[in-house]
């Protein structure tokens, strides 16, 4: 968002007391969270807390209802546009757990992404469809090829990647590069990484969170979901949060990790139930 004088503000995601029900049952019971760009979170949380019941939420999946709250993000609710557009404004999710696409290459994918991702999003726009088809600018080919070998270098991919079919035979680490990849090309203000810690060994959990710090700086903001700490280990947050019943029931610096990994969730979530329990009878 740019302001008269020219300066930029740093784009936010902003969720604010949301709630969402999946199947008739609420998972998200009042989530409040501001991500800025050029910011690391982590959201942490034991299983069924919600973490990535959010990330999809964020992201517009169909099978998750709204039921309150609101999500801004470059202080424009979000929530009633589509998946494509939430993308085309700057958000991405690399998802937890990648599907394959045969037929589709992973060079022919990430062109016609960023085709329309540099397309843009305009929210002034009709809501309606005209029953035109869009005029879609093309990337001239000399242009992708360089940008393709500058993020394949920096993030050590192999060449030879871009012609398999997407995820198609991957090893769980080949598929969380080949999403940090997508990430390096389309250059979004946001991304959120929903457990991509998960099913890999420590040389591949290395090999990607390298990859995710040679894209961190001060026009991407980072959310990363996971259950454990050991990822942190790579990737350093700004802030940490925990999610328990649907809630962000707290939040800490770069330690707070650390402290929940060595006491656990179990743990934590006593002290915090014993610690509102005193809080009610005070106040009765």
């Amino acid at each position: 968002m740019e302001k008269e004088n020219g300066h930029v503000e740093p784009v936010q995601l902003v969720i604010r007391d949301l709630h969402a029900n999946v199947e008739g049952k609420e998972i998200l019971r009042g989530v409040n969270l501001t991500v800025t760009q050029g910011e690391t979170h982590a959201l942490m949380g034991p299983n069924g807390s919600g973490k990535s019941t959010l990330a999809n939420v964020v992201m517009g999946h169909p099978k998750y209802e709204v039921t309150q709250g609101e999500i801004l993000f470059n202080g424009i609710n979000i929530l009633d546009l589509s998946p494509d557009k939430r993308a085309r404004m700057g958000i991405f999710l690399a998802f937890q757990y990648p599907s394959a696409v045969p037929g589709v290459s992973v060079g022919n994918f990430l062109r016609r992404a960023l085709e329309a991702k540099r397309e843009g999003y305009d929210p002034n726009a009709p809501a309606e469809p005209t029953g035109q088809m869009p005029k879609r600018k093309g990337i001239p080919p000399a242009e992708f090829r360089k940008m393709l070998n500058e993020k394949m270098r920096l993030l050590k991919v192999d060449n030879t990647f871009v012609n398999r079919y997407i995820n198609e035979g991957f090893s769980g680490g080949e598929k969380k590069r080949a999403e940090i990849l997508q990430m390096a090309m389309l250059e979004p203000s946001m991304a959120i990484l929903d457990e991509t810690d998960s099913g890999l060994d420590v040389d591949a959990l290395r090999i990607v969170s390298e990859g995710v710090n040679a894209l961190r700086g001060p026009k991407l903001g980072v959310l990363i979901i996971t259950h454990y700490q050991r990822i942190l280990d790579y990737i350093t947050p700004d802030v940490v949060h925990v999610m328990y019943k649907g809630r962000i029931v707290k939040s800490g610096g770069r330690d707070f990790a650390l402290e929940v990994d060595k006491q656990g969730y179990e743990r934590l979530i006593q002290d915090l139930e014993a610690s509102e329990g005193s809080e009610e009878t005070v106040e009765a």
